[in-house]
């Protein structure tokens, strides 16, 4: 049974892509977060773990309480613990934080992160649900955001992109909106 003869012609194409035509999304221009975000970053590990070698070292030194000979034999391990987890959490920033980087195109909105295990996320502007702005204390004080992707049907955010200073993430959310209500029209 086929289409009746005075059926009307559609614009309807379906041409095959081969994968040689795609972009290549790892080699697209993206954009680097504040230096800022890094910096803040490592300050609040090196803060809690100060505070956690402060705290240790208060209950082992202290002359209130006697501890258990056992308990005071554990000390060094659990410094040393701290202290490497510290350095560690401190070169992680150092390295990882620059690794994440995004950018916004007329019809998607692309997030470039990870250090040793690399990822892309790609959100197509029209399935864009909400964005929300987020601005903790310390990121208030540091000037900075995130930018939280929310896509149709979801209940948690698409992807978030952290560390951008205020301004920018006004800017990004403001013409994803925008542009937005564009395409749907």
């Amino acid at each position: 049974m086929g289409a009746p003869l005075d059926a009307p012609e559609t614009d309807y194409h379906n041409a095959p892509v081969t994968t040689a035509q795609l972009p290549d999304l790892w080699t697209l221009e993206t954009e680097a977060l504040s230096p800022r975000y890094r910096w803040l970053n490592m300050l609040i590990v090196a803060v809690i773990g100060c505070g956690l070698l402060a705290l240790l070292s208060i209950v082992r030194y202290q002359t209130l309480l006697s501890l258990p000979a056992n308990l005071l034999a554990t000390y060094p391990f659990v410094v040393t613990a701290v202290a490497v987890g510290t350095v560690w959490a401190l070169a992680y920033h150092f390295l990882a934080d620059p690794c994440i980087r995004f950018a916004l195109r007329e019809q998607d909105l692309v997030l470039h992160k990870g250090l040793i295990f690399k990822s892309i996320g790609c959100q197509p502007v029209l399935r864009i649900q909400h964005i929300e702005l987020k601005r903790g204390p310390l990121e208030r004080l540091a000037g900075l955001a995130r930018l939280q992707v929310f896509s149709a049907g979801g209940a948690v955010h698409t992807f978030e992109i952290p560390g951008l200073p205020v301004v920018q993430a006004q800017k990004l959310r403001q013409f994803i909106l925008s542009h937005k209500e564009l395409n749907a029209k």
